[in-house]
C-alpha cells in the first residue's frame, strides 16, 4: 500500500488523478489520505469521482471511499482491460480530466479501446477540448500513445451535456522528446464559440484578438454550437515549427467581451515574448506520459505549484527522475527520465 498525502505541495485534485492513473499501470494499491484538505470545500468533489469509478471499471478496482467530501480514499487495482467504454460525469465537470486520467492504462493494453465521455468539455477549471486536440495529444502521438479525439456536442457549465469519443490505440515506444526550442512562429488562428449568446460578442472578441495579435481576417471565425447551457469561449492556436499551444478563455456574467479577449491575447504574447517551447499548463500535463514514454526534457516558464506537486506524486510511485532546472532569462527546463518504468508496468 502506497501512501499518499493529498493536502501536500499545490493540495488539488490533480493528486488523485495521477496517483489513481499511475496505480493502474502498476497493480499499487494506494491510500490518500487529507484530500484537499485546505481548499473551502474540502474532499472530493463530482469530477473526481467520475474519474475513480470509470477508472475502476476499466481495472476491475475495489476501493473505499469514493464519496462526496471525502477527504480519504483507497484504490485497490486489478487488471486493466481494454473495451469500449461509455463514461458519464454527471455534471459539467471534465470529460477531458477523466481521459487524462484513464489514458495511461488503456494506452498501455495490447488491444485498442474506444471511449465515450459525456460531461464539460469547455470547463473554466480544466483543459479544454481543443487543449486536448490540438496541443495535447499530438505531442503524446509523438511519444508513441495512439489517442484521437472527436468532439461530437459541446458541453458548458453549468449543464454539460457534451460528448467526446476518444480511440486509443496502443501504445508504440518512441524516442524521447527533445523539445528545447518551439521554432519560428507560422501563424496564430483565433476562434470564438457562441452557445445562446449574441453574435456581436464573438466580433467583439474577435476585434481584440485582431488587434492585439495582429491576427487576419481569414485566420478568424466565430461559430455558433448547439449545447444544454449558454456558452462563450475564446480560443487562440499559436503554431510554431516544433510545437502547437492552444490558449482559452471564458465568457461570464457582467464581464465585458473585451476582457475576456484581452485576457487571452494577454497570454499568447507572454508566451510569445518568452523563449520556451511549453506553457505552464501543457507543462503540467506532459509529466506523466513522458515517465511511462521515453521520457524527455522541454522548456518552459517557471513551474507552477501546479506542476511541482505532480512531479512528487509521480516520483512516489514510478522509478523516475524529474528535474527542474532555472535557465534564466524566465527559461526553465523539465527533464523527465525513466530510470525504469517499463518494468513497473504489466
Amino acid at each position: 500500500m502506497v501512501e499518499i498525502d493529498g493536502s501536500a505541495g499545490e493540495g488539488g485534485g490533480q493528486i488523485v488523478r495521477t496517483s489513481i492513473a499511475l496505480a493502474m499501470l502498476t497493480g499499487s494499491a494506494i491510500t490518500i489520505h487529507d484530500i484537499r484538505a485546505r481548499r473551502s470545500n474540502p474532499g472530493l468533489r463530482a469530477q473526481h469521482l467520475a474519474a475513480i469509478q470509470a477508472s475502476a471499471r476499466i481495472c476491475g478496482a475495489h476501493f473505499d471511499g469514493a464519496t462526496i467530501a471525502s477527504r480519504h480514499l483507497r484504490f485497490f487495482p486489478g487488471p486493466v482491460r481494454a473495451g469500449r467504454y461509455e463514461i458519464d460525469v454527471g455534471t459539467a465537470g471534465s470529460t477531458l480530466l477523466v481521459l487524462q486520467t484513464v489514458l495511461p492504462a488503456l494506452s498501455f493494453c495490447t488491444c485498442a479501446s474506444e471511449l465515450l465521455l459525456r460531461g464539460g468539455t469547455h470547463n473554466p477549471r480544466a483543459p479544454t477540448f481543443e487543449f486536448i486536440n490540438d496541443a495535447y495529444l499530438p505531442l503524446l502521438r509523438r511519444l508513441g500513445y495512439g489517442a484521437r479525439a472527436a468532439l461530437e456536442r459541446h458541453g458548458f457549465y453549468p449543464r454539460g451535456g457534451g460528448l467526446v469519443r476518444v480511440s486509443i490505440a496502443p501504445f508504440q515506444r518512441g524516442i524521447p522528446l527533445d523539445l528545447t526550442e518551439r521554432g519560428s512562429l507560422h501563424s496564430c488562428t483565433a476562434r470564438v464559440l457562441l452557445s445562446r449568446i449574441p453574435l456581436d460578442i464573438g466580433q467583439r472578441e474577435i476585434a481584440v484578438l485582431r488587434a492585439r495579435l495582429n491576427i487576419p481576417d481569414s485566420a478568424c471565425s466565430i461559430e455558433a454550437v448547439v449545447a444544454s447551457s449558454a456558452g462563450n469561449t475564446v480560443q487562440v492556436r499559436v503554431n510554431c515549427a516544433h510545437v502547437h499551444l492552444a490558449f482559452c478563455g471564458f465568457g461570464s456574467r457582467g464581464v465585458p467581451a473585451e476582457i475576456v479577449a484581452g485576457g487571452v491575447a494577454s497570454e499568447v504574447e507572454q508566451y510569445l515574448k518568452t523563449d520556451v517551447a511549453v506553457d505552464v499548463h501543457l507543462a503540467d500535463q506532459l509529466l506523466v506520459p513522458l515517465a511511462l514514454a521515453a521520457g524527455g526534457r522541454f522548456t518552459t516558464v517557471k513551474p507552477s505549484a501546479h506542476t511541482i506537486t505532480n512531479a512528487e506524486v509521480i516520483k512516489n510511485l514510478l522509478p523516475i527522475r524529474i528535474d527542474v532546472r532555472d535557465l534564466g532569462s524566465e527559461r526553465w527546463l523539465l527533464e523527465v527520465w525513466p530510470r525504469a518504468a517499463e518494468k513497473s508496468i504489466r
